[in-house]
């Protein structure tokens, strides 16, 4: 996936945070994954258009799709379900998943467009279990 691709994924609503990152040329999402929360405060800080919750959420779909190989949709959607990071991700079963994206799609009424099976759901929690254990 080149990096274009990874911010033009993001919703409307993540305008000024996208446009503050094609600016100053921080369009790869292995650059977007190892900002610290003091790079994110400098960017609120410069542009005050950019809202706290908006560069975090960039950030951990980021770590997700370096890290796991989640898809920038499918990584969107587990913050939807409440999953924002790989140590929450790690807590969780693949039958949790499932329910939380299920309870999701059902509040939402509509059906997700991603290809989520129980295996990839199980693949995704061995991972981030592997990857949270070597921390």
């Amino acid at each position: 996936m080149n990096s274009s691709t990874f911010l033009d994924f993001l919703p409307t609503n993540f305008r000024h945070e996208k446009a503050f990152f094609i600016q100053n040329n921080l369009t790869n999402f292995d650059k977007l994954s190892n900002l610290s929360d003091l790079d994110i405060n400098e960017v609120q800080r410069k542009s005050a258009l950019c809202t706290l919750n908006n560069l975090k959420k960039i950030r951990a779909i980021a770590i997700f799709k370096k890290e796991i190989d989640i898809s920038p949709p499918e990584a969107y959607l587990l913050l939807h379900c409440g999953i924002a990071s790989i140590k929450s991700l790690s807590l969780t079963t693949p039958y949790e998943l499932e329910r939380k994206i299920g309870r999701l799609e059902r509040s939402l009424r509509v059906k997700t467009e991603t290809q989520i099976t129980f295996a990839v759901l199980k693949k995704w929690v061995k991972r981030a279990n592997q990857i949270y254990k070597s921390i």
